[in-house]
C-alpha cells in the first residue's frame, strides 16, 4: 500500500486541470472586460468645466449640432466651439450668471476651455467624421440621444467589433443626407430597406481592410 490513498490522484489532477485552467479563465476574463462598460468607458457621464446640458440647447433652443461642431462635416474631428460662438448668445443671456464665469473668463482672456474628451480612441485609430456624416451615418447612431443628455456620456462601446458589424452591414444604420442631425428621425417602413436606398443614393461602399482604420 503507497504513502497516499487511491483517491489522492484524483485530487491531483483536479488541482492541476484548476490550474491549467487559471490563464485560459483570465484571458476570457480580460477580454469580457474590455468589451464591457467598465472597460470602454460607456454609460459614464464626463463632468466638464462648464455645466452645459444639452437637453436646454438642443431640445429647448433647437440648436443644431452643426452649429458648434460644424468640423465634423470637414474633417476628421468634430472639435469645440470657440469661446467666442457661445458669447455671441450669452453676452446678451445670463451674462452675469456665476455658471458662466469659466466662459467669460475663456472670451476675455483669449484662453480656450479645458473640455473633457467623451469619445476617446486609442492612437492607433483613424477615424473620420466627414466621411461618416456624408455618407449617412447620423450622430445619434454613435452619440445616442445627446438631446436628452444633461452630461453627455458615450452610449456604444467604440471597439473594433462594434465599427466592424457597421462597416459590413451598414444599411441598417443610414439615413438621408437632410436629417443626418435628427436625433428622433425614423425611416418609414423598414429601416433596411430605407438604408439599402440611402447606399445606393450616396454610392455607401465601407472598407473592411485594416489600413482603413489602422494607417
Amino acid at each position: 500500500m503507497g504513502l497516499f490513498p487511491p483517491a489522492t490522484d484524483n485530487v491531483l489532477r483536479g488541482v492541476l486541470a484548476v490550474l491549467a485552467g487559471i490563464p485560459l479563465a483570465a484571458t476570457a476574463g480580460l477580454m469580457l472586460m474590455a468589451r464591457s462598460p467598465l472597460g470602454t468607458a460607456s454609460f459614464e457621464p464626463v463632468q466638464q468645466p462648464v455645466k452645459f446640458d444639452h437637453r436646454h440647447h438642443v431640445a429647448d433652443d433647437g440648436i443644431d449640432c452643426r452649429y458648434c461642431h460644424e468640423s465634423a462635416w470637414e474633417g476628421p474631428y468634430a472639435g469645440v466651439p470657440p469661446t467666442s460662438r457661445c458669447m455671441g448668445c450669452h453676452a446678451q443671456i445670463w451674462n452675469e450668471s456665476p455658471l458662466l464665469a469659466p466662459v467669460r473668463d475663456s472670451y476675455f482672456q483669449d484662453r480656450p476651455i479645458a473640455w473633457n474628451r467623451v469619445h476617446r480612441l486609442p492612437h492607433f485609430v483613424f477615424f473620420n467624421h466627414s466621411i461618416h456624416v456624408h455618407k449617412g451615418v447620423g450622430c445619434v447612431s454613435c452619440h445616442g440621444r445627446v438631446d436628452q443628455m444633461a452630461v453627455v456620456e458615450q452610449v456604444v462601446p467604440l471597439t473594433m467589433e462594434w465599427c466592424l458589424e457597421c462597416h459590413r452591414d451598414p444599411a441598417p444604420h443610414l439615413r438621408p443626407l437632410e436629417h443626418i442631425t435628427d436625433m428622433s428621425w425614423r425611416p418609414v417602413g423598414e429601416p433596411r430597406e430605407a438604408g439599402l436606398r440611402v447606399a445606393q443614393d450616396l454610392d455607401v461602399s465601407p472598407r473592411t481592410e485594416c489600413i482603413t482604420c489602422h494607417r
